[in-house]
């Protein structure tokens, strides 16, 4: 029963996620009409309470909206809630909008460079020991592997807490799902070639050094630089050489047999 309501549990996300990315993708237009809850429940085998909570869902998240006889429609895309983690998480399971994706590199550009300053101002020992640790982890995992991914959510989160600013501490979650959906989407078809720990290694040693204007212009770089990887990482799958065939054992042994 456990297991069963658990299950249960997770399908309105499920829906939830299903729709939003169609909706982010462009597969659900603007304006376009869900199913209605009958309909949609029915063909989806899930109860109507369960489809009911998933349009919920999208709502919160300014992707939908439900009026009586009118039924739910998609929003336009200046109401969704673009830094909103699972949002975020939908944008990249497609090839994320050109201008989107600028946009949201703009905003980290302008929000963690001075972010970064302000840590160089009133960072502790304790937020150097973590920035330090997670660079420690990026270092040994990689950026490749998940163990990385996670230290490299950790070096974001010290430094936006080493900020000592409560309104930029709030915007962790979804600075932190940018950066980890972003390097997860550049990876998605081979790992990527330049190591960015030294990036962060610049940040931290500025930090460290309680020198702000270098702080900021190293966490600069490193947005760039981020940005560089993502419109530059490959869109299709690598196609590996073809390895060269292999004599067959039969026709070897026999030209060696002839030579002899």
């Amino acid at each position: 029963m456990k297991n069963s309501r658990q299950t249960s549990l997770r399908i309105p996300g499920i829906i939830a996620r299903d729709l939003g990315v169609k909706i982010v993708s462009g597969k659900l237009k603007p304006g376009t009409v869900l199913d209605g809850e009958i309909a949609a429940s029915d063909q989806r085998q899930v109860s109507r309470s369960a489809y009911r909570e998933a349009v919920r869902i999208l709502a919160a998240k300014g992707l939908v909206r439900s009026k009586p006889k009118t039924g739910t429609r998609v929003n336009d895309r200046a109401t969704w809630h673009l830094l909103d983690p699972d949002v975020l998480s939908w944008i990249f399971q497609v090839e994320p909008d050109k201008d989107l994706l600028l946009n949201l590199f703009e905003l980290r550009k302008i929000v963690e460079p001075e972010a970064a300053a302000l840590a160089a101002q009133r960072r502790s020992p304790r937020h150097l020991k973590q920035l330090a640790a997670a660079l420690d982890g990026m270092a040994y995992h990689t950026l490749v592997k998940k163990e990385g991914q996670d230290a490299d959510k950790d070096f974001h989160t010290a430094l936006l807490e080493a900020s000592g600013n409560l309104v930029l501490g709030s915007l962790t979650s979804s600075i932190n799902s940018a950066v980890a959906w972003s390097t997860i989407f550049k990876q998605r078809f081979e790992p990527l070639r330049r190591d960015p720990v030294p990036d962060h290694r610049k940040v931290y040693d500025a930090i460290a050094a309680g020198n702000a204007p270098a702080a900021r212009k190293a966490m600069a770089e490193l947005v760039d630089l981020a940005y560089h990887d993502i419109t530059n990482a490959p869109k299709t799958p690598i196609r590996q050489p073809a390895s060269a065939k292999a004599a067959k054992p039969g026709r070897a042994k026999k030209k060696r047999a002839g030579k002899r």
